[in-house]
């Protein structure tokens, strides 16, 4: 426990004091920041809209709806480009700058080398969503959407990224090159994001497949204030699968 907590606070403090978390994270917010408020034009320009009409029923209209789902949507478009850009130091930077083979000669086990710097992302993530939940806090002072769709789209995208983490440490786990580990791990992630567009000319158990493999149909379902176990199965399959295959990757370039 202590290796792998010294590999994940070693990445963790490499990031910052190098521009790139402040980069990162600032360039999140500022994006989160800019969805946030333009939904929020949007909405009170609906609102103004029918409540101008004598009679009409506005009651339909909720902060939910309009602006959270939207919101954790954008979000996660963006964590799809922004998590590759963490996790692409992972492994490529240790085998660039030639500590990989040092790694492999200290006591820590391969399984400690992967999960730490698995950890190491999700501390940043962590920390990137954390942020954006000022937005959401915003909605609960002055207005009164429902906690718990908020909680459970979060939970989702939080989930999200968490899958996308392990993405990014297999991908750096391949390569010496970040931008080739980078714009692999963009690939897979963008695969799994728009695998169930084929899903509407399809029938069957082909349509099925592709949905259940589609992160955007668990999110969306989490979104929807709905926490299924095959949801929950998925977000944990996922990270698992992709940090066995980084294990394995590791493992095999260690023998070598």
């Amino acid at each position: 426990m202590r290796s792998l907590l010294a590999i994940a606070w070693r990445d963790i403090r490499s990031v910052f004091v190098s521009p790139i978390a402040y980069v990162v994270l600032c360039g999140f917010l500022v994006l989160a920041g800019w969805f946030f408020f333009n939904l929020i034009g949007n909405f009170n320009a609906m609102v103004a809209q029918y409540s101008s009409v004598q009679g009409y029923d506005t009651s339909w209209l909720n902060l939910n709806d309009a602006v959270v789902a939207p919101l954790i949507q954008n979000l996660s478009v963006v964590l799809v480009i922004v998590v590759p850009m963490i996790t692409m130091r992972s492994f490529a930077e240790e085998r660039s700058m030639g500590t990989y083979e040092l790694l492999f000669t200290s006591p820590i086990s391969v399984a400690s080398m992967v999960t730490g710097k698995f950890l190491a992302g999700v501390f940043l993530v962590t920390l990137m969503i954390g942020l954006t939940l000022v937005f959401p806090g915003i909605l609960l002072y002055y207005g009164n959407p429902e906690v718990g769709l908020i909680a459970t789209g979060y939970f989702g995208l939080y989930l999200m990224a968490l899958s996308f983490v392990a993405i990014g440490v297999f991908t750096s786990a391949l390569t010496s090159n970040q931008i080739v580990a980078t714009v692999t791990a963009l690939v897979i992630s963008l695969l799994l994001f728009v695998i169930a567009w084929p899903a509407e000319q399809s029938a069957g158990w082909v349509k099925e497949t592709l949905l259940h493999l589609a992160i955007t149909e668990h999110v969306g379902t989490m979104i929807r204030g709905v926490l299924d176990t095959k949801d929950l199965v998925y977000f944990v399959s996922v990270p698992v699968l992709f940090l066995f295959l980084a294990y394995r990757t590791v493992e095999s370039a260690r023998w070598r």
